[in-house]
């Protein structure tokens, strides 16, 4: 019975990646990463309340949710971005070598910012961290957001 329930996890598992491999192309384990990001940081967020001495309350947790959601609807707005700028390159005869660039540097930042949520509610609660760790994730962070550096237009 549980080799078998394993088989239809796995089974599971491996349906739904697929489909979304299918769908998303190279953006489907940056988003896959990052909607497991997003519930490790609220399950922790959610465990180191007590230790803030912060109260559970549904409007806070529907306030997180609903970030949560957005941070999603970032990615989305990227890989519209990622659409206009393959169909615009397409009208001008220009064949681009990425489809989803944008939106899978915005899902890598949302998840260096989402990992160092994660840090730091563990850290609340009173875990020891190693010290290269969250300096590591800040270092990615840094490199991601010097790669798409852009000059201000004054």
């Amino acid at each position: 019975m549980k080799t078998e329930n394993a088989n239809v996890l796995k089974k599971t598992v491996t349906a739904v990646f697929s489909f979304l491999s299918s769908l998303l192309g190279i953006l489907a384990l940056p988003v896959c990463l990052m909607v497991a990001c997003n519930v490790i940081d609220y399950a922790t967020g959610l465990m180191a309340a007590k230790y803030r001495s912060q109260d559970i309350k549904s409007d806070i947790g529907l306030r997180g949710i609903v970030k949560k959601v957005c941070m999603w609807l970032l990615v989305v707005v990227g890989a519209i971005v990622d659409q206009l700028l393959l169909y615009s390159a397409e009208t001008v005869g220009i064949t681009l070598p990425f489809t989803f660039l944008v939106a899978c540097v915005v899902a890598i930042w949302i998840i260096c910012n989402e990992i160092i949520s994660i840090l730091e509610n563990i850290a609340d609660i009173g875990v020891d961290l190693p010290p290269f760790l969250a300096k590591v994730v800040h270092m990615l962070k840094s490199q991601v957001e010097e790669k798409v550096k852009m000059d201000k237009e004054e």
